[in-house]
Order: C-alpha cells, then sequence, then structure tokens
C-alpha cells in the first residue's frame, strides 16, 4: 500500500519575521475593531429607526440582522482593499493576505472569514488564541479554514 503523496510546499511562505508580534497585534486590532463596528451599528441603528418611521415600523424588521451585517461589510470591504485589513489591523501593522498566493483576500473571502472569526470567539476564545501559539506561521484557526494569513505590515 502506497503512501499518499507529500502536500506541495505554499507558493507564499512568510518569514518568521513577517509574523513576529501578530498575535498581540491581533488582539489589540479586535479592541479597535470592536469599537468602530460598535460606532458603526449605532450610526445604522439611527438611520433604521428613522426609516422605520417613514415605512410604518417595515424597516425595524433590520434590527436583529443589523449587527452581523455590519461587521461582515466591515471586514469584507476593508479587509479586501487596498490597505489588505481592517481599521484595527492597520493600527496594529498587520494587513491579511491569501495563505497560498499572498495576494489580497477577496471580498468574499475576508466575509466568509469574518463569520469563522466570530463563531470561533463565540465558542473558542482562548483555544484559538493558543493554536496561534504552537504554530509558526501564527495562524489561528479561522485562519486555517479561509485560506488567510496575517503578517507584519510592510513599510
Amino acid at each position: 500500500m502506497a503512501l499518499p503523496p507529500a502536500p506541495a510546499p505554499l507558493a507564499y511562505s512568510p518569514a518568521p519575521p513577517d509574523v513576529a508580534g501578530v498575535l498581540a497585534g491581533r488582539i489589540g486590532a479586535f479592541l479597535v475593531d470592536f469599537i468602530v463596528i460598535g460606532f458603526l451599528v449605532l450610526v445604522f441603528s439611527a438611520v433604521v429607526m428613522v426609516l422605520g418611521v417613514f415605512t410604518f415600523g417595515l424597516a425595524w424588521l433590520l434590527m436583529p440582522a443589523l449587527v452581523p451585517l455590519v461587521a461582515l461589510v466591515y471586514n469584507g470591504i476593508t479587509v479586501s482593499g487596498p490597505r489588505r485589513g481592517t481599521w484595527g489591523m492597520r493600527t496594529f501593522g498587520i494587513e491579511m493576505r491569501m495563505a497560498e498566493s499572498g495576494g489580497s483576500v477577496p471580498f468574499v473571502v475576508a466575509a466568509v472569514h469574518a463569520i469563522f472569526f466570530y463563531v470561533s470567539v463565540t465558542f473558542l476564545t482562548p483555544v484559538i488564541l493558543l493554536f496561534g501559539l504552537f504554530r509558526s506561521d501564527r495562524r489561528l484557526l479561522h485562519d486555517l479554514f479561509a485560506g488567510t494569513i496575517a503578517v507584519r505590515r510592510l513599510p
């Protein structure tokens, strides 16, 4: 019985200096993004409340979906944008890339990455950070699922 072939090496393999300090930066980035998303939710809640008056309450049906929608769109737009990171990531000098190519993350992948992140944070908060400590590339569980990697932003 033959052994299965070894997996091909990644085309993009960041050097250890590219991922140094990324985990600590990601914790800080989460806190900044939490505040930014909270502010955006407040702004859009006010807009939905006003729209609800004009639509006889129909717009108010959006309220339960407002937080996830704002978070997904915020992550999708900022991570797939030219700066490759949310405002929190940019504050801490981190950018997201596709793990195999090192290229920009498409909007859909960025949104899926956000879904994996929020689900994993909800159920596995300490475990996902510990997971990154044992990997040389410092990728977390949701990074592996989405095929992304967080690296230090080049000056």
